[in-house]
Parts: C-alpha cells; structure tokens; sequence
C-alpha cells in the first residue's frame, strides 16, 4: 500500500506573459503554504512531545465525525507522528483519496484537488509491535520502503492479516497500527460505500470529495 494510495498532470506573447505572471503567483501562494506547514510542524514538534499522552482524537469529515483511541504505548513514534500532523492543521480540508470496500478507506495527504500536502521526515516503521490490522484500526499508510510512513493513514475496514508484520525484511514488515475506531464505524462504512472513479494516476478516487474536515485531540 503505496502513499499515493495502507501508504504513497500557442499563443501570442501578451498571452504568454499573463500564464508566466499567474504560474509566478501560483508558485509564490505554494511557496508561503508550504512555509506555514514548515513554521506550524515546528511550532507542533515540541507540542507533540507534551500532547503524546492524550489518547483519543476526533477524525471530523463530510461524512460525519470518527473517533479513534491511539496506542501510544505500543506505536509509541507513530502516534506522535499522527498528533504532529494533527497539531499544525496539516490534516485539515485533506481528503480520503482510495476508497476500496471490503479492504480499506486511505486519506490525509492530498487535497480535493489532488495537490499533495508538504510532509515532515518518514517515521520508523513500528508493524512489529504486536497489534494487528483488525476491522476498525487505524494504521500508517507507506511506499515500498518500510519506514517511509509520513503523513498518510487508513482505516481497515475488514481483518487484513496479510497487512501485518511477519519478519523485518523488506517484504515482511507490514503496516503499523497506532489506533482504533471506538465509534463513528457507521460512518467509515459510509465512506467506504460512496461511488469511486480515476483521477490521473490514481484508481478508487470517490467521485464526490470526503473531505477530512480537520483532527481533533481529546
């Protein structure tokens, strides 16, 4: 399970210089975005640290609201990630972007829009510790590589034991589940129910945004 999808687009010169002006602007406007993100992880590094021992967060969507209980004692670095993100506002107006029934809902790394959110350093893949990806867990999305975990999550929506850690291999270490739904499972079922389409490069896109309207700590 990939980040993109766990993780993981002639005229005259008047013409010309007006994209040339409105590509300048669009890439200043990322530029002072990405700067806030940077200044707000800093900002929440230190907040993290001191905020690792509230266990609960509150996941609000278009779709309703999902509760989840994090397992800091077992994914200890994972769940301070997690509350990293959730601090500096990095989740909010991201969308659940892979939406696949019976497997599992993906989100927090793009926008509605399929712009990708800047992300802080990978993480440590924590699979080994013992918890597994049962019906309801909350667990870290990655690429191919096993400790490139950053901002992406996903919510199994069945028991996928073939997602868990077997060995401490490249092909063995499976996902890290840092947390569990404790209500609001209506409503990830719901989102696993909504219509997908492809969007570019990628499949089980809803057709209609779920947007991930922000995450609040308890």
């Amino acid at each position: 399970m990939n980040q993109g999808y766990a993780s993981t687009l002639s005229g005259g010169g008047g013409h010309m210089h007006a994209v040339a002006i409105s590509r300048g602007v669009l890439s200043m406007k990322l530029f002072i975005k990405s700067l806030m993100v940077a200044v707000l992880f800093a900002f929440s590094a230190g907040l993290a640290s001191a905020e690792e021992i509230k266990r609960h967060v509150e996941i609000q969507t278009s779709k309703g609201n999902i509760e989840i209980e994090l397992y800091a004692d077992k994914a200890p670095e994972s769940v301070k990630n997690f509350l990293r993100y959730a601090l500096a506002a990095a989740y909010d107006d991201t969308i659940f972007h892979r939406v696949i029934p019976g497997f599992m809902i993906q989100g927090g790394g793009f926008e509605a829009n399929f712009r990708e959110r800047p992300n802080a350093d990978p993480i440590r893949n924590e699979a080994d510790n013992g918890l597994k990806n049962l019906r309801g867990t909350l667990a870290m999305a990655r690429a191919s590589d096993p400790h490139s975990a950053t901002s992406q999550f996903f919510i199994n929506l069945k028991d996928n034991g073939f997602l868990d850690f077997r060995s401490r291999n490249s092909g063995g270490w499976g996902y890290t589940v840092f947390g569990k739904v404790t209500a609001g499972m209506d409503v990830v079922d719901a989102i696993a129910m909504v219509q997908t389409t492809s969007v570019r490069q990628y499949d089980n896109v809803p057709v209609v945004p779920v947007i991930i309207k922000g995450v609040i700590v308890r």
